[in-house]
């Protein structure tokens, strides 16, 4: 039996975190919560959603993300699996049984669900990210011949692949830096087309100017950093 479990970063999401949560399919084994400093009642809400809770009180995505990878770390038994899934309700928990099809049947190393613009809700994603995902994916065919179209957060990983990646970034580029690093290390991939929908409550990255910018200046960081190395 495959053993999967998922991190759910989660930045005052009081409103949504128990939708995420109950939406994602019961052959889960564990879900993770990681409260990035909430103020509000998300850490309260999710556990009562039955999620375990870890709270992280440096702000930032990555933080988060290796604040969960290094509670499984400490765990007896390790998961075959990770899925990493945003706590907004603005992806749909219960596709992740196809985003881990290709790892459990074809053997795949990662797994992007990609929100193709059919897909898509009007207005769930702002036009500084529809951009940024175009630069970004373009970059990375441009110097690494990638196929990736998208930086969805909605994603899988086998456990060992992923501990291989030694990922560092604790803020915008974590999603990017994975991508990045899936490609050095000659990794196999593929991108499963998701549904997307308006998210609860207002985006901390892409409903703020400040945070889109950063989040680009990061993103594009990271992958001119590797063009270098390459």
């Amino acid at each position: 039996m495959t053993k999967i479990k998922v991190i759910i970063p989660a930045y005052n999401e009081a409103d949504s975190i128990a939708l995420v949560i109950q939406d994602i399919p019961k052959n889960v084994d564990e879900i993770i919560v990681i409260s990035n400093n909430s103020s509000d009642n998300t850490e309260i809400n999710a556990k009562n959603a039955g999620a375990t809770v870890l709270t992280e009180i440096n702000k930032g995505y990555g933080y988060a993300c290796l604040k969960g990878l290094a509670y499984i770390a400490n765990q007896k038994e390790k998961p075959d699996i990770v899925v990493f899934l945003d706590g907004d309700y603005s992806d749909y928990p219960q596709e992740l049984t196809k985003i881990v099809s290709p790892i459990i049947h074809n053997n795949v190393d990662f797994v992007i669900g990609a929100r193709t613009k059919k897909l898509r809700e009007a207005g769930s994603m702002t036009i500084p990210q529809i951009f940024g995902n175009w630069l970004a994916t373009n970059l990375m065919r441009l110097f690494f011949n990638a196929k990736f179209t998208d930086l969805g957060p909605f994603r899988a990983i086998k456990y060992n692949k992923l501990l291989n990646l030694s990922m560092t970034d604790k803020t915008y580029g974590w999603t990017v830096e994975m991508q990045l690093k899936v490609l050095k290390h000659k990794m196999t991939y593929t991108e499963i087309p998701v549904n997307y929908r308006n998210r609860i409550g207002v985006s901390k990255v892409s409903g703020t100017i400040k945070g889109a910018i950063f989040a680009g200046i990061k993103i594009l960081g990271w992958i001119f950093k590797y063009s270098i190395k390459k």
